[in-house]
């Protein structure tokens, strides 16, 4: 049987003047010309991969594309259109991206996480709506380093995340601090392995290594601000998370740091170098 979008093994049941065609007699796919190898003979097998050509007809090449039916993969954008946008997926004739499938606006040259499935005209096509092609059991364990793409936003539960772009992920709405978009690389820590094989994602450090980190931010900031800023204990814990992108609660335990290491001091309407 000839599987669409599969690297499969035919054999050679015809050969022509432009190419071979390989399978069965009652259901063959033509090998152009170009990629049939020297010496070649009715029999032979031939490892290859079939798509649909410009013409809607099925084809087979001997080139290893970037994704097969099923699989993840990064692709760049090679051109927008009207209906959609085209992917370089390593063979001569794009991979179509429909609208519809987009999750996010692409651009010439962006490059996005799709999954090949086959649409209801029996084409091949992209989609970046992947979390039902990510998997489960991967070998990472708790506070393993990790990263992926960001693939879907929910802002009442967090962030969906794509780890090593293969694995299911989630960063938790109270650990998405800062600005993640669909489409953005993603850096953080395996906080949990819950019991179905899905890892919880931080992207924050453990509390002793994040308190040095965010207390080095806090005081660039006051340095960059001439040696004050307008923030305390009573700041608002939005207008905090906007300017130093970390929790109020982090934003506390940095200021605690400096003000122990003897390098701020507080006043009534904020902090300032000491």
């Amino acid at each position: 049987m000839i599987e669409l979008g599969k690297i499969q093994c035919l054999n050679v049941v015809k050969k022509t003047d432009f190419g071979v065609y390989l399978g069965k007699e009652d259901e063959k796919v033509l090998l152009p010309g170009k990629m049939v190898p020297e010496d070649i003979e009715i029999g032979d097998a031939l490892t290859v991969f079939v798509y649909r050509d410009s013409d809607d007809r099925l084809i087979a090449t001997t080139k290893k594309p970037f994704i097969t039916l099923g699989q993840l993969a990064k692709l760049k954008v090679s051109q927008i259109s009207k209906i959609g946008a085209f992917l370089d997926w390593g063979l001569e004739k794009d991979l179509f991206l429909p609208y519809k499938e987009q999750t996010t606006h692409v651009a010439e040259g962006d490059e996005c996480l799709v999954a090949l499935y086959v649409d209801k005209s029996n084409r091949l096509a992209a989609t970046m709506r992947v979390y039902h092609y990510l998997v489960n059991g991967s070998d990472y364990v708790k506070d393993s380093a990790v990263s992926g793409t960001v693939i879907e936003i929910n802002p009442d539960r967090g962030v969906y995340v794509a780890v090593d772009d293969k694995y299911y992920g989630m960063i938790p709405k109270n650990e998405a601090f800062g600005h993640l978009k669909v489409g953005d690389t993603f850096h953080g820590r395996v906080s949990k392995v819950r019991e179905d094989g899905k890892l919880t994602i931080s992207i924050k450090q453990k509390a002793y290594i994040q308190m040095d980190e965010d207390s080095a931010i806090i005081l660039k900031k006051i340095e960059e601000n001439g040696g004050k800023l307008p923030f305390n204990d009573k700041s608002d814990p939005e207008i905090i998370k906007e300017y130093f992108d970390m929790s109020k609660n982090a934003f506390k335990r940095g200021v605690g740091r400096l003000l122990k290491e003897g390098k701020i001091q507080i006043e009534e309407k904020g902090i300032r170098l000491k």
